[in-house]
């Protein structure tokens, strides 16, 4: 009896540990997550701004490619073969 007696309460002592253990992480990584409000609006802006700037890029390439057809041959380096 005392056989089970130690394993029940060893499994409630490690069980105890692992909720607590999982509850201190949890609380962690809660806290990196955090952002303020001036850091969500700096990466909202950023993203924005990201966005454009493809667009533009985009349409470069494409008048590029309309009035230059060679300009990619002459300014990318030759792709490598994997």
């Amino acid at each position: 009896m005392e056989f089970f007696e130690f394993v029940i309460v060893l499994v409630g002592m490690v069980g105890g540990f692992i909720t607590v253990w999982t509850f201190i992480l949890y609380q962690r990584k809660e806290k990196k997550v955090r952002l303020s409000t001036e850091t969500e609006y700096d990466i909202r802006e950023l993203s924005a701004i990201a966005r454009s700037l493809s667009t533009r890029i985009d349409t470069l390439e494409a008048i590029l490619d309309a009035e230059v057809p060679t300009w990619r041959e002459q300014h990318e380096p030759p792709q490598q073969a994997l």
